[in-house]
């Protein structure tokens, strides 16, 4: 399995490249932001992407949308309850200061428990609400994909529009949790941990 992290756009979110190295195909999951420099990143790893996977709605993971899917075709997929949010990513940045493109309609809309399949590579869905109504998180081969959800010492923010600690800490600690400890987490944004030093140094979510 091939995985690139990039960390794109002013708020740094992180976006991931991931290939099958067998067949070339691979998701791109969140792409916030620096379409081309995704775009590149792809070419020089000679994968096509077949699918792009927003974890949730908020514009600095889905910036690129438009850009990823016009020049690669690849089929849009988000949670039914973040869809929404596509069509209003220019007032969202704008509450930053920032700007953002509005993003084409999702191609498909993800529900808990299904399964992406990218080439040899299965991911499944994981519904994790709380930073966002239709956040999900997604599970491949030794590697979970979990937006803002959870981070490396820290979790989401839930003072947005739709967000709630308690169905946050929920979701963390029901559905993230009960993944194996070794499984490598890669969050939104800053670096990767892994489920077990979250279960037991999270000041947040931590199970003591």
């Amino acid at each position: 399995m091939y995985l690139k992290t990039m960390a794109v756009g002013p708020i740094q979110a992180n976006c991931f490249i991931v290939g099958c190295e067998e067949t070339r195909q691979a998701i791109v999951i969140d792409p916030g932001a620096e379409g081309d420099r995704i775009l590149m990143a792809l070419a020089d790893a000679r994968l096509k992407a077949t699918h792009i996977v927003n974890t949730h709605g908020h514009f600095d993971h889905v910036g690129a949308n438009r850009r990823i899917k016009d020049v690669t075709g690849a089929e849009l997929l988000i949670h039914p309850l973040d869809a929404p949010m596509l069509v209003h990513l220019p007032a969202q940045a704008a509450a930053f200061g920032l700007s953002a493109e509005e993003s084409p309609a999702p191609d498909r809309l993800l529900q808990d428990g299904e399964t992406i399949a990218v080439g040899q590579l299965r991911f499944t869905v994981i519904h994790t609400p709380g930073h966002t109504p239709g956040g999900i998180s997604l599970q491949g081969d030794g590697v979970v994909f979990v937006g803002d959800t959870l981070f490396a010492g820290s979790v989401g923010r839930t003072d947005f529009p739709g967000g709630d600690f308690a169905t946050l800490k929920h979701s963390i600690q029901q559905r993230l949790f009960r993944l194996d400890d070794r499984l490598r987490v890669c969050t939104g944004h800053g670096p990767d941990t892994t489920i077990g030093t979250e279960k037991r140094f999270n000041p947040f979510v931590a199970l003591h």
